[in-house]
């Protein structure tokens, strides 16, 4: 499939998609998928761009993979947010502009949200000290965004290093801080397309929800709306920190989050060996009927897939179809799959979000 900008074949790579995601789960009589299509431009919230320099002047460059010697310049990108889109040519005149700001400045990096908030970072290949701080403070407030320096070993911070981003599920709003750095679904609209039929496909229970790979919260926020209580688990460090502050600035109290590897929760819950971390937290005292996951590329470890298959139901969130089909192959052993869909999050790539639901047979 074509990688390149081209809204009028939209259509046709979305059907390649779906028609690639039918063939993946139909050794294991799944249902027509669910279809959940992107914008055609504007769909992405985070961008990242090399500066190129010619005779000393700097360009937004992006590059073919595998490619850095050829760069191909840019004063616009069509699939970015229109937030990035604005923000692209001031920014970079400002810092051609002013010797502080453009002296070894190589990557510029945006994040910004459905509601126009922006962070952005400049990349030098220089440290930064405090005459960085006074014009990149002035640069902010006159474009209105939230400006970081990073350099080797150095992370300048002049306000905050977050944005906050508002998805609506189902009617409610949640808020969500975003770090800098930090792991972010890049489509906003199909991630609150994704969080809508995750919560579609929960229904409404009476028992408990254990969740592995929860990252910042993205899925634990509105599905704690759906169970009794959720045990929710991550490793990583930043996202435990933002998956916390999360649960907190939108007073969800009946989610229990732990830092635990997905590994590390079969064998707390399987009573093979204790963990400090799990101090003060009766697993006993949870009734799980679902378990959540969203894995990584490669899917499920085979410790975790026998750990899900105890379970009534499982939710899987998958960014990867084919690692997907084959977990399938073992949950399918015991589950049925009851529902499947696609999510665009990646519009003129092969890159495919899904999900699907299984019951226990």
């Amino acid at each position: 499939m074509s990688t390149a900008f081209q809204p009028e074949q939209y259509d046709a790579q979305l059907n390649e998609k779906r028609e690639r995601l039918k063939a993946l789960l139909a050794p294991f009589s799944a249902p027509e998928p669910d279809v959940f299509e992107s914008a055609r431009e504007h769909f992405r919230l985070r961008a990242e761009f090399r500066l190129w320099y010619e005779a000393g002047v700097p360009y937004y460059a992006m590059f073919e993979q595998g490619d850095k010697r050829s760069p191909i310049l840019i004063e616009q990108l069509p699939i970015a947010s229109r937030r990035i889109n604005e923000l692209m040519m001031p920014l970079l005149e400002a810092c051609k502009a002013d010797p502080v700001l453009g002296r070894k400045l190589f990557q510029i990096e945006f994040l910004t949200t459905l509601s126009d908030q922006a962070l952005i970072t400049l990349c030098y290949h220089r440290p930064l000290d405090d005459s960085w701080d006074a014009p990149a403070r002035a640069l902010g407030e006159q474009l209105g965004v939230q400006l970081i320096g990073r350099s080797r070993g150095q992370k300048r911070v002049l306000q905050t290093d977050h944005v906050t981003e508002t998805l609506e599920v189902a009617g409610r709003q949640w808020h969500y801080q975003q770090i800098e750095g930090g792991f972010t679904q890049p489509n906003g609209e199909v991630n609150q397309h994704m969080l809508s039929w995750a919560l579609d496909a929960a229904g409404e229970n009476d028992d408990d929800l254990l969740e592995l790979y929860c990252g910042n919260g993205n899925f634990t926020l509105p599905l704690s709306t759906r169970f009794r209580r959720v045990l929710a688990t991550e490793l990583a460090k930043s996202s435990v920190r933002a998956a916390q502050e999360n649960l907190q600035i939108n007073a969800v109290e009946n989610v229990t989050l732990v830092r635990l590897a997905s590994e590390e929760v079969t064998q707390a819950l399987t009573g093979v060996r204790p963990f400090r971390r799990l101090q003060g937290i009766d697993l006993s005292g949870f009734k799980f009927g679902t378990v959540f996951v969203d894995p990584p590329r490669a899917g499920l470890d085979p410790a975790t897939l026998e750990l899900v298959k105890g379970y009534r139901r499982i939710l899987y969130i998958s960014c990867n179809p084919e690692t997907l089909a084959e977990n399938l192959q073992e949950l399918t052993k015991t589950h049925r799959v009851v529902r499947c869909a696609l999510f665009d999050q990646f519009p003129y790539t092969h890159h495919m979000e899904s999900g699907v639901l299984l019951e226990r047979r």
